[in-house]
């Protein structure tokens, strides 16, 4: 396991939601304040405010991409079309350990309606949902792919 690896897992179960924990999980090298992060990734969670869509461990995923090798010249088209690949580089990868990027899909077994308020955060909210090893899974593929 990375060492983002475990700190994400650890965020999710601490309290924040998928997209929280991975982007905060790579504070040391996005350089983002935590406040900062946790406020930009906070609507991702429950795939996209539990509207359950892509997973919010993946949607933290490109948010640290984007931060570390995003583009920011809107006419570099090499630069754009480069970025998109490792987006969707990214992405494949998780896809190919969990059959889907998708939250719905990824939460089998449970109540997948959407929206609705957020559950509390109890021992068996954590046994019935892989959301914490899906934050781990994502910083451990950045972490591959970022050579860290």
């Amino acid at each position: 396991m990375s060492g983002h690896g475990v700190k994400a897992e650890k965020l999710f179960r601490d309290g924040y939601n998928c997209s929280q924990s991975v982007l905060l999980a790579f504070g040391d090298i996005t350089g983002l304040e935590d406040e900062t992060a946790a406020r930009l990734s906070s609507s991702f969670g429950g795939g996209i405010g539990r509207m359950r869509e892509v997973c919010g461990a993946v949607s933290g995923g490109c948010m640290v991409l984007g931060l570390i090798k995003g583009y920011r010249d809107p006419d570099d088209r090499e630069a754009k079309k480069a970025h998109y690949a490792l987006i969707r580089e990214f992405a494949d990868r998780f896809k190919e350990i969990n059959g889907s990027m998708i939250c719905r899909e990824l939460l089998s077994g449970v109540d997948t309606a959407r929206g609705g308020d957020p559950e509390p955060r109890t021992e068996e909210y954590y046994k019935k949902r892989p959301c914490a090893e899906l934050c781990r899974q994502a910083a451990e593929i950045l972490d591959d792919m970022l050579d860290l």
